[in-house]
């Protein structure tokens, strides 16, 4: 007699589980960011919302449980990896200036103060949850910030290593403020630290030596990732300063700029992971929400505070502004701190954090043109002092006006000066200004996208302008400003994209040069001359 084997409904196996993991969190972060691109907010938004999408659908859609894990760890490397793109246009000098130190410090001691009584009261709170979450609610976003500054091209700008400098001064309290509630201290190993210093010249000599290929990016992934980050947690210190470290060994090199932009894409793909793990910390109730909204109101205050200090550290209105507005956004190491020592408050905190990106995402978008409505007031606030980030008011006797000296500015102005003519370059990061200066170039710190300094500088006899810079908003508002100033002369931008030459000539540039297109003319000619002289 023949029996019938009953059997259950097939389990999916791990590859099934793979690719549902895949399909599922892949569809919904490029669907809910190709939706908030379309209503002007950045894809991050997105990112956010389908965190929490995922969360709400993920279960009934066969969700593997893994998933928040996985993306856990996906996150983190992500974030290694962006603060090891900010190392590499970190210079050690940034962090020791007052108006960076003394931010940081001022902000955090006055947030906490602030903070703490009001939790206390509101929540009936011991003192020291009150303490701590205050703590967490007194960081800005690193990752946002960081993001928002790459994204406009402004991480070099002196407002956006200023705001950059201050950042990584908070991190470090929050390392400090881990290390004392945790528990954890650093082990014997963490002398090491010291030596570190001397990995510089072995590491600027395998980056000349990685070439240009993949080998480049598997180095930044392995400085990253494995010697910063691996490296100094088996020290019993934090994996992000680490990878912030080599970033800074590395920012010297002439190629760390290469370095950063090979691996741009994987980091942003990783990033992706850092937004979707939020919305999966867990779904909130309608205390989270009322302390979620609440703290989101008093995220005005916070900008203001920054706002405030920075101008009393002498920065100019427009600086102040523009740093205070990246910083406004409560920061991922307050989940940090809050999965350390306060895990009953993470969801209350992680939606904080995303309320506080959604309202500073598109702020920071439109921070220029904020600050040209509201300049007159904001400008009552400046101290009567010489500021650190004042820009020329006087440009000499140079004839032709360089805008951005980066490589293209760079090649522009040796030629100009082989034509016999007088350039003056102009640079908003005031350490390339620097270097050109040093290297015995005539180059200025100046930020075309200032009002200020269109206001201030005198063209007189300036006969012709190049755009060089790679920003295309950058591009645009020099060639409005130079024609709105009177400015009749030729006005030449090269442009990445074809797309980019109608805005700029709109804007006022008489010629725009497509610059891969004019590499492979000028490959032609040569080729040509080189075919005829044989």
């Amino acid at each position: 007699m023949s029996r019938r084997v009953v059997q259950g409904p097939a389990q999916p196996n791990a590859g099934e589980l793979c690719a549902l993991f895949e399909v599922i969190t892949i569809s919904f972060a490029f669907f809910f960011g190709l939706a908030v691109r379309q209503i002007g907010l950045p894809p991050l938004v997105g990112f956010l919302a389908a965190g929490f999408a995922i969360n709400v659908f993920g279960p009934s859609l066969g969700l593997p449980e893994y998933t928040g894990e996985t993306l856990d760890h996906v996150a983190h490397l992500g974030v290694l990896m962006l603060l090891f793109t900010v190392g590499l246009k970190l210079k050690l000098e940034q962090i020791a200036q007052p108006q960076v130190v003394g931010g940081a410090l001022l902000h955090f001691a006055i947030s906490v103060a602030v903070f703490m009584p009001g939790l206390k009261l509101f929540m009936g709170l011991d003192w020291n949850t009150a303490l701590l979450l205050a703590i967490a609610l007194s960081f800005s976003s690193t990752v946002l910030a960081a993001k928002l500054l790459e994204t406009k091209r402004e991480l070099g700008a002196f407002h956006g290593r200023t705001a950059i400098g201050i950042l990584i001064v908070q991190d470090i309290i929050a390392l400090v403020v881990l290390a004392i509630w945790s528990g954890q201290t650093p082990n014997i190993w963490a002398l090491l630290i010291f030596a570190v210093p001397l990995l510089r010249p072995v590491l600027h000599w395998l980056l000349d030596f990685a070439g240009h290929d993949e080998l480049l990016v598997l180095m930044g992934m392995m400085l990253s990732l494995v010697i910063g980050g691996m490296g100094f947690e088996a020290m019993g210190l934090s994996s992000e300063i680490g990878a912030l470290v080599m970033g800074v060994l590395l920012s010297t090199h002439t190629r760390a700029k290469e370095l950063g932009q090979s691996l741009w894409s994987l980091k942003e793909v990783f990033l992706v992971g850092f937004f979707l793990q939020i919305g999966l910390t867990g779904l909130p109730d309608w205390g989270a929400m009322v302390f979620a909204v609440a703290v989101g109101i008093a995220l005005a205050l916070k900008g203001a505070l920054f706002f405030a200090l920075l101008i009393a550290f002498k920065l100019r209105a427009r600086s102040a502004f523009l740093s205070a507005l990246s910083l406004t956004a409560y920061s991922e190491f307050g989940l940090i701190v809050a999965a350390g020592v306060l895990p009953e408050y993470l969801v209350p905190l992680a939606i904080a954090v995303s309320i506080s990106f959604v309202i500073s995402a598109p702020l920071n978008r439109f921070a220029h043109p904020l600050f040209e409505r509201y300049e007159e007031t904001l400008r009552r606030h400046e101290r009567d002092t010489i500021h650190p980030d004042e820009q020329p008011k006087e440009i000499g006797d140079a004839n032709v006006l360089i805008f951005g000296m980066g490589r293209t500015g760079s090649a522009a102005y040796r030629q100009i000066e082989k034509e016999g003519m007088k350039p003056l370059g102009l640079d908003a990061d005031t350490y390339t200004a620097k270097a050109h200066q040093e290297a015995g170039r005539n180059v200025l710190f100046a930020d075309a996208e200032d009002t200020n300094f269109w206001r201030s500088c005198e063209l007189g006899q300036i006969k012709a302008a190049i755009l060089a810079m790679d920003d295309l908003e950058a591009k645009l508002i020099a060639a409005r400003s130079l024609r709105q100033r009177g400015f009749t002369g030729p006005i030449v931008a090269h442009a990445l994209h074809e797309s980019h030459q109608e805005q700029i000539r709109e804007a006022g540039a008489d010629h725009t040069h497509l610059t891969m297109n004019q590499a492979g003319i000028s490959l032609a000619e040569q080729t040509a001359e080189a075919l005829n002289a044989g």
